[in-house]
């Protein structure tokens, strides 16, 4: 098999196909290479398998390897409403070219992706840009593949990453490894799940990215708020959680180089039932968790591995007043004027973060330990028959910092992906506190005081995340929750310690406490 670790995006890159595994092995390769957007073209003459390359495509996308995917050639298109919206075309019996139009492609490639079988119909319409396949036969009764992707490098790219996870499961898992698109998060991280035989387990796909704009002291967003940049947090903050007696994953292979790992799945449930209601039994449970981890000492500075087995050195960020102002940012410069369709002027701005750099500075360096940072229902797995502290799985921690104990009770507390009413977050805070109480020089005051500062810096720099996602990202999802923000904040700007910045939200946003 020639190698496409290089990303030579231009080139055609040839594969032999001894058997249909193989040929549904390129097809999950190249799943998990596709973005909306893309067209694939997939060219061979009758018998030659782009039936059986486009089933395996589809049945990656939907997670599901028994995925009915009845051939198009008939209906000439039929769509799928998987991880990305695919239509399926088959153009074998395309009376004339001009016909496409009429089949509804483009509206297909902004929805979603195209796979078309018989291409060559449609003459001269179709797009330029596209991942090709042309699949033959070989003398030794199999199949060959020769992919390309002309000069749409970023077809090619996201190709030859797929290769190389592929390269990466094969030395770690075993050849017949089988991919499964997994739904991944706000960040550029993908997750994927790898099944072999019995064995699940997740791959971690995040690779090194190059640094974005400056936006202060020559720094981009991304180091002035401490998120991580590689594996490399993940893999420290993972193997402190463990030494200490708590359920972050296994990590079974790793690539720092690359920024691939292989991690244990830890499960499927999660601290919400079937209708992404909170299980208030589980959250007050992940209340008592953290109680737990915040008596624990941690490391500001953490060991690890390298690839090559040299040392390497995490130093966990401290959660700094500037950090937490950065963020905190996020709503005037996003959230603000979509809101109210008008711009914050420059005295709003000055005003913004004369309050934010106040409430920052109170709580600089109070009560510090290890914050996970996003610590809610989307990143905590509930292990049923397991033993506390065990009972539930801890994942998405590699933006963890040394910060104030308050921040991820903030973030269970006011979930940003689940309603958590007013009753359960009380029931969530004295499950903490009740665990707390009798500790020697534990300041219950200190903790709800910034409690309320941190519940409103976390709701205020979701609402900016979230608006950004849409205009920046093109990731509209994330929308559906400002509503849940709006609640939480204006819920934390009841404090008195909040009064001067609900005055504010009360001028330039759309929300009054």
């Amino acid at each position: 098999m020639t190698s496409f670790l290089d990303g030579n995006s231009g080139n055609a890159v040839e594969y032999r196909l001894a058997d249909e595994a193989a040929t549904n092995r390129l097809g999950q390769d190249l799943a998990m290479a596709l973005r909306p957007g893309d067209l694939v073209l997939l060219c061979g003459e009758l018998g030659a398998g782009k039936s059986t390359l486009a089933r395996a495509m589809l049945r990656a996308l939907a997670a599901n390897p028994e995925l009915e995917v009845p051939s198009p050639t008939y209906t000439l298109c039929q769509r799928y409403e998987l991880q990305l919206v695919v239509s399926h075309f088959d153009l074998y019996r395309l009376a004339h070219p001009d016909e496409l139009e009429e089949l509804g492609l483009d509206e297909a490639l902004e929805s979603g992706v195209a796979l078309i079988e018989w291409p060559q119909m449609a003459g001269n319409l179709l797009p330029q840009h596209a991942f090709k396949i042309e699949l033959s036969d070989d003398a030794m009764g199999g199949r060959l593949a020769l992919v390309s992707c002309g000069a749409d490098h970023g077809a090619g790219n996201r190709f030859a990453r797929s290769r190389n996870i592929r390269e990466f499961l094969d030395g770690s898992m075993g050849e017949t490894t089988e991919r499964r698109f997994l739904q991944g998060d706000a960040s550029s991280r993908r997750y994927e799940t790898a099944h072999l035989g019995d064995a699940t387990r997740i791959l971690m796909d995040a690779p090194r990215k190059p640094d974005g704009p400056a936006i202060k002291d020559g720094k981009p967003y991304s180091r002035l708020a401490h998120l991580a940049e590689d594996v490399t947090p993940f893999i420290a903050i993972d193997e402190t959680l463990r030494n200490a007696g708590y359920a972050a994953p296994q990590i079974f292979a790793r690539s720092l180089d690359h920024g691939l790992l292989l991690i244990e799945h830890l499960g499927n449930e999660k601290i919400v039932d079937a209708e992404n209601r909170p299980v208030p039994a589980r959250y007050t449970s992940a209340a008592k968790l953290l109680a737990s981890m915040h008596r624990h000492k941690w490391p500001a500075t953490i060991e690890i591995a390298g690839d090559q087995g040299a040392a390497t050195i995490h130093n966990v960020p401290r959660y700094s007043a500037d950090a937490l102002l950065i963020e905190a940012s996020l709503l005037v410069d996003w959230y603000a004027k979509r809101a109210t369709g008008k711009s914050v002027d420059e005295a709003g701005r000055a005003e913004f973060f004369a309050i934010w750099s106040e409430l920052t500075g109170q709580i600089d360096g109070s009560m510090p330990t290890l914050v996970l940072r996003d610590y809610h229902s989307p990143n905590l797995i509930w292990r049923e028959g397991e033993t506390f502290p065990g009972n539930l799985g801890l994942i998405d921690f590699q933006d963890g910092v040394i910060g104030p104990q308050a921040y991820d009770l903030a973030s269970l507390g006011q979930d940003a992906r689940v309603d958590v009413s007013t009753g359960l977050e009380a029931e969530i805070v004295e499950a903490y506190l009740s665990d707390r109480r009798s500790e020697n020089g534990f300041e219950e005051i200190l903790l709800l005081r910034d409690y309320a500062i941190l519940a409103a810096h976390r709701a205020t720099k979701i609402l900016g995340i979230f608006v950004r996602l849409d205009e920046r990202d093109g990731k509209p999802g994330y929308l559906r929750h400002l509503p849940r923000m709006r609640d939480y904040l204006s819920r934390n700007l009841r404090h008195p310690a909040l009064a001067r910045y609900r005055q504010w939200c009360a001028k330039w946003t759309d929300i009054d406490g």
